[in-house]
C-alpha cells in the first residue's frame, strides 16, 4: 500500500497571538469604559433632575409662602387703613353731630331767653298799675317771713319810694311789733328805658335785708321771674320743644 502523507499543521507566532489578544482586551476595556461612562452619565442627569425637581419643589413653596405672606400683609395694611378710615369718619359724624346739637341747644337756649325777656317786658308794666301797692306787701311780709326776724330795712327802686312807704306801714299793721326801715342810701337798678341805656335795670318789688347787713331777701319781681322760670323751665322746654327723647328713655 502507498504510504499517505499528512501536511502539517501551520505554525502559529506567538507574538501574533499576543498582539490578537491584545487587541481584543483594549476593545473590551474601551467598551467596559464605554459603558461606565454612560451609567455615571445616567446617574448624573438622574440626580440633576432630581435636583431640579426638588428646587422647583422648594421654590413653589418658599413662591407660596412669600405670596401668602404678602397676601396676609397687604390685607392687614387693608384692614388697619379701613380702620382708620372708619374711626375718621366716626370722628368726622360725632364732630358735625355735636355741632348741630349745639346749634340746637344755642337755638332753644335764645328762644328761651326771648320768653324770658318777653316774660320780663310783660311785668314792666306792673308797677304801674294800681295792683303794685297790694303787691309790695305781699313781698315786704314774705321777706320778713324768710329772714324769721321783726325789724328789717327795705330797699327799693328810687321812682318806688312812696309806693314802698305805704305797703311798709300796710306790712307793719298787719303784723305786730313788725319795725322796717327804708333804705335812704342806696337803691334797686331803675326801670328800663333809654334812661339807663344797657346798664342794670328793675322792673320792681323790694330787697329786705336784716338788720346786720348780712341777709339779704332778694323779692323783686326780676329775681320773683327768674326763679319761677328757672322752676317751670323743664316744663316750658318741653311745651315748646316737645319731649326731650334721652331723659324720656331714661325713665
Amino acid at each position: 500500500p502507498r504510504a499517505c502523507s499528512r501536511t502539517p499543521a501551520p505554525s502559529i507566532d506567538p507574538r501574533r497571538a499576543h498582539d490578537v489578544t491584545a487587541n481584543m482586551n483594549d476593545a473590551e476595556v474601551e467598551r467596559q469604559i464605554h459603558q461606565m461612562v454612560a451609567f455615571i452619565k445616567q446617574e448624573a442627569e438622574e440626580k440633576a433632575s432630581e435636583i431640579r425637581v426638588t428646587a422647583d419643589e422648594e421654590f413653589n413653596i418658599e413662591k407660596l409662602q412669600m405670596v401668602e405672606e404678602e397676601r396676609r400683609r397687604i390685607k392687614k395694611e387693608y384692614e388697619r387703613k379701613e380702620s382708620q378710615a372708619e374711626v375718621r369718619e366716626k370722628i368726622e359724624f360725632s364732630t358735625q353731630l355735636n355741632a348741630m346739637r349745639l346749634k340746637i341747644l344755642h337755638a332753644r337756649d335764645e328762644a328761651v331767653q326771648g320768653m324770658l325777656a318777653g316774660a320780663r317786658a310783660d311785668l314792666e308794666g306792673v308797677s304801674q298799675t294800681p295792683k303794685y301797692g297790694e303787691m309790695l306787701v305781699g313781698l315786704i311780709l314774705q321777706s320778713v317771713q324768710k329772714l324769721e326776724t321783726d325789724a328789717a330795712v327795705v330797699r327799693c327802686r328810687e321812682c318806688d319810694v312812696e309806693k314802698v312807704k305805704v305797703a311798709m306801714a300796710e306790712a307793719e299793721s298787719q303784723t305786730p311789733g313788725l319795725k322796717l326801715t327804708l333804705d335812704e342810701h342806696a337803691h334797686l337798678p331803675p326801670p328800663p328805658g333809654p334812661d339807663n341805656g344797657d346798664g342794670a335795670s328793675c322792673i320792681g318789688g323790694v330787697h329786705v335785708i336784716s338788720m346786720d347787713g348780712k341777709i339779704t331777701c332778694n323779692n323783686s319781681l326780676d329775681d320773683r321771674l327768674k326763679v319761677a322760670f328757672e322752676r317751670n323751665l323743664p316744663e316750658l322746654r318741653e311745651a315748646v320743644f316737645g319731649a326731650n327723647p334721652n331723659v324720656a328713655a331714661s325713665k
